[in-house]
């Protein structure tokens, strides 16, 4: 199993802050979504070692258990697969230090329930799993009766389908287990299924599981809260003299009139047009639509002439409108 250095795969440095490793996620994301890439594996790939890596480096626990274990990544694996058949050999060649469980989460410093996540994260790897996919119990904490372990399970969604609302089907101990991912979901929401979690230990309850949404960048739309952003290239005759562009949205094309000498970076707000509020199925964000103003380009002779007669005009008009 081959070791993931998720700050290479996003590019940033380990002391990268939170902004930092969001804005090289998103770049990253926008220029690997399947959207952008149809039928291109490789890039279908890459998509999902970014989500995986960002996963980890945008959640500060993930974070911080990590950057713990480091080079110390394969004796974890050791200790997992170790599971409740007994304390854990630590060390190398004929010199051991037995150690329980407790033991080694001091060692590794304090992590608190290294495995505690439980639950296989779909479509993640398997060095992924290995660091945030199951937990264990210890032979003294087994004699006890104890609660079952909660456990996390991220599932990722597009916009379309936080737009719309969606369902995800799981597989728990041989049965299924539907999901269902409400409309005007926002990512980090946190849906919470009681007892479906990790078995208690000597007849206690189980824990509960807690499906965590991520929303995959969008290559059109940009999310705030409830509002969606985006940019409508519009031709220079456009904004010159004014007309109508088509503008993209959740729903399908909307035609907005642009008036004349219209510049560029002018927003535009369509009313109702954006993400559906939680739980608010009738309340919607709005969509603003930002102006980029697309030059013409291979002009011919007789319309370099054009606009140089243009350009004069203009000088001409600037310098009498000054005199006067």
């Amino acid at each position: 199993m081959e070791y993931k250095d998720y700050y290479r795969i996003l590019g940033v440095d380990k002391r990268a802050d939170e902004k930092e490793i969001k804005q090289a996620y998103r770049k990253l994301a926008r220029k690997y979504h399947p959207d952008v890439n149809p039928n291109n594996k490789p890039a279908q790939e890459t998509f999902k070692e970014i989500n995986e890596a960002y996963d980890v480096l945008s959640d500060a626990d993930k974070r911080r258990k990590y950057d713990a274990l480091g080079a110390n990544w394969k004796q974890y694996e050791q200790f997992q697969r170790a599971g409740s058949q007994g304390p854990f050999q630590w060390g190398g060649g004929a010199q051991y230090r037995t150690v329980t469980p407790e033991e080694l989460e001091s060692i590794l410093g304090g992590l608190g329930g290294l495995g505690g996540l439980g639950g296989e994260a779909g479509g993640f790897s398997d060095f992924f799993r290995t660091f945030f996919g199951g937990g264990f119990d210890s032979p003294r904490a087994q004699s006890r009766a104890r609660r079952g372990h909660d456990i996390e399970q991220p599932v990722e969604i597009s916009l379309d389908e936080a737009y719309r609302g969606t369902t995800r089907i799981l597989q728990k101990e041989g049965r299924r287990l539907e999901i269902k991912i409400p409309a005007g979901v926002k990512t980090g929401a946190k849906i919470r299924y009681a007892g479906e979690g990790a078995p208690g230990a000597s007849g206690a309850s189980s824990g509960d599981l807690f499906v965590r949404v991520q929303i995959a960048p969008h290559p059109i739309f940009e999310r705030e809260g409830d509002d969606l952003r985006c940019e409508i290239p519009v031709e220079l005759y456009t904004a010159l003299l004014g007309g109508e562009v088509n503008v993209p949205t959740l729903k399908g094309q909307l035609a907005l009139k642009i008036p004349a000498e219209t510049q560029t970076g002018k927003t535009f707000r369509l009313a109702g047009q954006g993400m559906p509020r939680l739980n608010e199925p009738n309340v919607f964000g709005d969509l603003y639509a930002q102006v980029r103003v697309v030059l013409p380009e291979r002009l011919t002779a007789a319309e370099r002439d054009l606009v140089k007669q243009l350009a004069r005009m203009r000088r001409r008009s600037d310098g009498t409108a000054r005199s006067g």
